[in-house]
């Protein structure tokens, strides 16, 4: 063989990115395909090929019979179970056995060799020889292929779709190397058109006779941080994290981030400017809805902030069954339940708690008249409220209470209970509204009382009156003063007929006048 062949395939080494090494074994074995094809030929044999010549010498093993029948019976012993046809169901006959050559390697010392070198190889030979020496070279690069994405378990690529099946959707992730996505990895509603490109993340990689047989996915949750690492550059520097991601595909998803750079906002940093950021992911996903919640230490703040968008008022935690009750305004229930639950399970899934969901007129109902157990207070607040329950807020540092006022006035009457604080408030506000009513009664009989000796006056003046018209007009505007007075009860009434009683004394202050003109 000349030194051409050898620098060949020395080239094509170089080209296919395989080791010399590699291809110079495989044309050893090419070469002892190619003499074992020949007449007569040694039932045992080796080549040795000289790297810088390219010459090949050809030894028959001279095995002691003995030796041979030790060996084959070990052989046999650690031999499979015979295989069955898988279309007639007969049993196949094993093969004449044969010794390995690495386990003859071990008895060299007990083994002779002869030069059986041919002077030449016959046509069929030399078509046995390239056979093999091609065989051997698409397993070295199905090894290196499959070495490659072994190590990309988790990754994204971004691939061209070949064929689709309802079994199966073919994507070819770069020249000769082809990705499944199975039926049970694809998000049901998506349509995978020839030719279009889609992003997965690979979730299996396995060898087989055909080459690497890889596995992406489209409903993995892992699609979406990757994705997000895409696109947001705060994610792909460490400055934000996503915590956990819950999905459900092709319908919502919920994502916790938090920041670890001071003055970084996690949601803002997501969403981008005007919605550009998530609005690439969004669309990545075929409208697949995405909520970015802030991540929280304090377990209630972070399970009223999952099950956004719906409004919570209280939490209450059980953390020894992680465990939390979440009380909801009569009209957010269904919000916070969503569509078959959907919210709700997703709030589970993105915190690890168990959420129950209440509305506040059913937890009104159920905690009625329920009282206040004395627990560890843990950092939260140890105000409580009306229905029995203590404040979710976390109390200041050194302090019982938290930030509200009405919680902060708790201190100074001595008690935790905030509605105690309320009542006594209310009974005095009402004591000190009764104190202008009693005033204004007294002043309203004090004022009856002068209508009465307007009217007494009045009636003195009727006596002496020589004019019957201007007197009887005199005397019954008296007859209402005297009526005003005899109705005392009614402070109001009063206070309005004391003043027709001043009308009336101012008129009879005109009496004397006409009293002088008549004596005249």
């Amino acid at each position: 063989m000349s030194r051409e062949i050898v620098e060949a395939v020395q080239t094509l080494g170089r080209e296919k990115g395989i080791s010399e090494e590699t291809l110079m074994v495989a044309l050893e074995d090419a070469l002892l395909s190619a003499y074992k094809k020949q007449p007569e030929s040694a039932k045992y044999a080796s080549v040795e090929l000289n790297r810088d010549s390219g010459d090949f010498i050809v030894w028959e093993l001279l095995i002691p019979a003995e030796l041979e029948d030790r060996l084959l019976k070990e052989q046999e012993e650690e031999a499979e179970e015979p295989e069955v046809d898988p279309e007639t169901g007969e049993v196949r006959e094993p093969e004449e056995p044969e010794l390995d050559l690495q386990r003859l390697a071990e008895y060299a010392d007990q083994i002779d060799r002869e030069d059986v070198t041919p002077h030449d190889f016959g046509r069929i030979a030399a078509q046995t020889a390239k056979q093999v020496i091609l065989q051997r070279i698409r397993e070295a690069e199905r090894g290196m292929m499959f070495e490659e994405y072994r190590d990309r378990v988790g990754e994204l690529i971004t691939g061209i779709v070949q064929q689709s099946d309802s079994r199966y959707t073919l994507v070819q992730l770069r020249e000769r190397v082809e990705a499944l996505l199975p039926k049970s990895e694809q998000v049901e509603g998506e349509r995978y058109d020839h030719s279009s490109r889609i992003k997965a993340i690979i979730k299996e990689v396995s060898s087989s006779t055909r080459g690497p047989s890889i596995i992406v996915s489209r409903r993995d949750p892992e699609l979406i941080k990757k994705l997000f690492e895409l696109e947001v550059p705060e994610i792909a520097d460490g400055l934000v994290e996503i915590t956990s991601v819950a999905r459900e595909p092709g319908y919502r998803s919920k994502i916790a981030v938090i920041s670890h750079a001071e003055g970084v906002d996690p949601v803002g940093a997501c969403v981008g400017p005007r919605g550009s950021r998530v609005r690439m992911v969004v669309s990545e996903l075929r409208g697949e809805k995405i909520d970015i919640i802030p991540f929280n230490d304090e377990p209630a703040r972070f399970v009223a902030k999952a099950l956004s968008p719906a409004r919570v008022r209280e939490v209450l935690v059980d953390d020894e069954n992680q465990q939390a009750t979440v009380v909801v305004p009569d009209d957010q229930l269904s919000l916070a339940i969503g569509r078959e639950g959907q919210n709700a399970r997703l709030a589970a899934r993105l915190t690890g708690w168990r959420v129950d969901i209440r509305s506040e007129t059913d937890f009104a109902d159920q905690d009625t008249g329920s009282t206040y157990e004395e627990e560890e207070l843990g950092g939260r607040c140890a105000a409580v409220l009306s229905n029995g329950r203590r404040c979710p807020n976390a109390a200041l540092p050194e302090l019982r209470y938290c930030g509200l006022d009405a919680h902060q006035a708790l201190a100074e009457h001595g008690t935790d209970v905030a509605s105690e604080v309320t009542d006594t408030s209310s009974e005095a506000t009402g004591e000190a509204a009764d104190v202008p009513d009693e005033v204004n009664a007294s002043e309203a009989t004090s004022e009856a009382a002068d209508a009465s000796e307007a009217t007494s006056e009045a009636a003195d003046v009727s006596e002496v009156t020589s004019e019957p018209a201007d007197a009887s007009e005199v005397t019954s505007e008296a007859a209402d003063a005297s009526e005003v007075t005899s109705e005392p009860a009614d402070a109001s009434e009063a206070t309005n007929e004391a003043a027709d009683a001043s009308d009336a004394t101012s008129e009879s202050a005109v009496a004397p006048e006409a009293t002088d003109e008549a004596t005249s």
